[in-house]
């Protein structure tokens, strides 16, 4: 039988990502496992309104969203217990851009630059709503139709009930092929 526990955020793990905006000649970054997908062309990134990267990202109306991998996440951990307002985040990884506007980590094997296009404010948070100008991903880490491989990348998840990071797992089948097996039987 379930027992109700309130009204729990539980919908866990979800990526960690670190979060780019140039400040100036120079990046700043943190740590944000609150990005979400919003139909199949806007991307979602919820910040806590205090962050200092939120003043960046609203002057400049662009963000880099870079996913984590294992090796990254020291650096990672870092950049999201850091106050950007304190701290001078900008070398904590190499980057590069592409646009003069994006700070991409470069050991990120994949990097989404976004412009805003909408900030939505609830008690506490400022979401940004974003469209996707270009997703970079290492050639390594791709399909061979060019798509991004999730085996190969293994991106850390999050979980916010324990604050632990996971490992992504096995594959567990193909989507939307459940159907035919249950006809089958």
């Amino acid at each position: 039988m379930k027992k109700n526990i309130g009204s729990l955020l539980a919908l866990y793990p979800l990526p960690v990502t670190v979060i780019g905006a140039m400040n100036g000649a120079n990046p700043t970054w943190t740590l944000v496992a609150h990005v979400g997908i919003i139909g199949h062309d806007k991307v979602l990134v919820s910040l806590a309104k205090p962050h200092f990267i939120n003043s960046i990202i609203k002057e400049t109306k662009k963000l880099t969203i870079n996913l984590v991998q294992p090796d990254m996440l020291p650096e990672a951990d870092l950049a999201g217990s850091l106050s950007g307002s304190k701290e001078d985040k900008s070398q904590l990884f190499a980057w590069l851009t592409q646009d003069g506007k994006s700070p991409i980590i470069e050991k990120s094997p994949l990097t989404m630059v976004c412009s805003v296009v909408y900030i939505y404010e609830t008690d506490g948070f400022e979401s940004f709503i974003c469209t996707i100008d270009g997703t970079y991903v290492e050639k390594g880490c791709m399909t061979e139709t060019g798509k991004p491989d999730y085996n190969k990348l293994k991106p850390v998840l999050f979980q916010f009930p324990s604050y632990e990071y996971l490992a992504t797992g096995e594959v567990l089948g193909k989507c939307l092929s459940f159907k035919s097996k249950k006809e089958e039987k």
